[in-house]
């Protein structure tokens, strides 16, 4: 019987202290309960490479023999070259989206997990240039012009979320899927919202009216 380490990511403290994003990757890794040893949670960006319960994860894989078990490539890292070099360190990595890939579908997830990271950096960085073109002032203490620079910021974070959302909305409403297997279709697949928080029936409704779908 193989057995596996678990490591989990979330982003911030927020969602570490609420489950939000955690619980989506214990439901894709659940099928693998009876075969996890242990399992280790990181409160971490994935632009960070050095994390202390990765390497402790990495380790007893190393002591024991297990492969490190993921929900899915991006909860490793969204940097392309730090998954590859990972993926040559020694120790079986498994993700649960995709139990059977081998090293060229492994590349190829890296770089769109990489690649999704830039996008979102990329509208970030655009919604902030535009805002500051209109004449709001970044990290201004003016309540009115804060508001505006933060609402900027998360019209970027939804189209982001928008773009990787829809083909999956799209898909299972044309199939006949309800909002509410929707939203837990999309919990699933570790897909956030553009706050980080968990899908609802109301929140898929949302996203596909301010997408027009």
């Amino acid at each position: 019987m193989p057995k596996y380490v678990a490591y989990y990511r979330v982003s911030t403290k927020a969602q570490g202290q609420s489950g939000l994003g955690l619980d989506a990757q214990k439901n894709l890794v659940a099928p693998y309960a009876d075969e996890i040893m242990h399992s280790f949670t990181e409160v971490e960006s994935g632009k960070i490479d050095h994390r202390p319960q990765l390497e402790a994860a990495l380790d007893m894989c190393r002591e024991t023999g297990a492969s490190i078990l993921i929900a899915k490539i991006d909860r490793l890292s969204r940097d392309a070259a730090f998954l590859l070099t990972l993926r040559k360190a020694g120790v079986d990595i498994v993700a649960a989206d995709m139990p059977n890939a081998g090293t060229l579908e492994f590349g190829v997830r890296a770089v769109v997990a990489q690649h999704e990271r830039e996008e979102i950096s990329n509208r970030t960085k655009q919604a902030l240039a535009a805002a500051k073109a209109r004449g709001v002032k970044l990290g201004s203490p003016n309540p009115r012009a804060g508001g505006l620079a933060a609402g900027a910021v998360k019209r970027a974070k939804t189209q982001a979320i928008a773009a990787k959302a829809m083909p999956v909305i799209t898909a299972l409403r044309d199939a006949g899927a309800s909002l509410r297997a929707i939203a837990s279709r999309l919990n699933e697949a570790g897909i956030p919202t553009a706050t980080g928080k968990s899908w609802y029936a109301t929140t898929v409704k949302n996203i596909m009216e301010t997408s027009n779908a």
